[in-house]
């Protein structure tokens, strides 16, 4: 899809105003009811649906698709990582009426991670065709590594916790911190001394998972179009929607367990995907897969993934339900 410089900068502007929008929303601690999340989960949702329509409209079919594909599959991916980023409140007791806070900001650290590895993603494969076997192996090896993951947590064998990474760890050895939140401030002087707040601490928490997020998400979307714009739109709307999701599906979370795995089969037919057109792009006559199929494909995933999920979930609340106490 040729896209003009004008229509990037009216997109950036445009995606711009909606965080700033989405950023007064949330501008004051308050916790978020699960009204005012599902208002504003369905106005995101009905945004990318009208600009996915656009598309339609201004380019046609094959790139409406594509856009499709890779906003679901970044949306999925992304209630994936709301798991993650329970542990992390939890962790640090953010009080709930900064968490809103603490997710925007996590969104904007990943909109910019991602914009610069979308961009990093595009220039190797307008340069190395060769990359597509890359990301193809690196997305079946992500695939294989949910399944190990999710048999582990299956079987009991992982606690649900969150270890801090290295970076973190030096900057609470490094620098010396608060008690206790100091409202939403990062920074505060204290008796003449500089000092950090737990919500820098958690926020850096957030960008840096942020990042381990955007290696395994930028490759699966690239695996379902090679268009720079499709893929960081795709991206924009799948995260500008995710601090109300959050609030809106926290007590559901817990019941999809068998999502993991369903985002297994996901990667892993998107790496497939990926090693297929590597070889197509080689000059080796193999068949690949349309974007119809690839969309029919990940919306059927999700939707029997879901299915399971609620039903194993009901049998475990009955079986508990019924089980002896004493």
């Amino acid at each position: 899809m040729d896209v003009s410089l004008t229509v990037w900068v009216l997109t950036v502007v445009g995606l711009s105003a909606l965080i700033a929008v989405d950023f007064f929303i949330g501008r004051k601690p308050h916790e978020v009811s699960i009204k005012e999340a599902g208002i504003w989960t369905v106005v995101w949702i009905v945004l990318a649906v009208l600009f996915c329509v656009g598309l339609y409209v201004a380019e046609g079919g094959e790139p409406a698709g594509e856009f499709a594909a890779g906003y679901i599959t970044e949306k999925s991916l992304s209630v994936d990582n709301l798991f993650v980023f329970v542990l992390i409140m939890a962790k640090f007791a953010v009080p709930t009426i900064y968490q809103q806070r603490v997710l925007m900001v996590g969104v904007l650290i990943a909109l910019v991670m991602r914009a610069i590895f979308i961009a990093a993603g595009a220039a190797l494969i307008s340069a190395f065709s060769w990359v597509f076997f890359i990301f193809g192996a690196f997305l079946i090896w992500t695939a294989w590594k949910l399944v190990r993951e999710a048999r582990a947590e299956g079987q009991g064998h992982e606690d649900e916790a969150y270890e801090e990474n290295r970076l973190l760890k030096m900057v609470e050895r490094r620098f010396p911190s608060t008690p206790d939140y100091r409202g939403t401030k990062l920074l505060v002087v204290e008796n003449g001394r500089r000092l950090i707040t737990p919500m820098l601490v958690v926020m850096l928490a957030i960008g840096s998972t942020d990042l381990l997020f955007a290696l395994d998400s930028i490759p699966a979307i690239f695996g379902l179009t090679d268009d720079p714009y499709i893929v960081f739109t795709a991206n924009a709307f799948a995260l500008m929607g995710l601090r109300q999701l959050y609030f809106l599906i926290g007590g559901l979370l817990k019941r999809l367990v068998h999502l993991s795995y369903g985002l297994s089969i996901i990667l892993g037919f998107i790496g497939v995907k990926l090693v297929l057109h590597a070889f197509h792009e080689a000059g080796v006559h193999v068949p690949e897969i349309s974007t119809p199929v690839s969309l029919g494909v990940i919306c059927a995933v999700l939707v029997v993934t879901t299915a399971t999920s609620l039903r194993a979930s009901r049998k475990q609340a009955e079986r508990e339900s019924q089980a002896p106490r004493g």
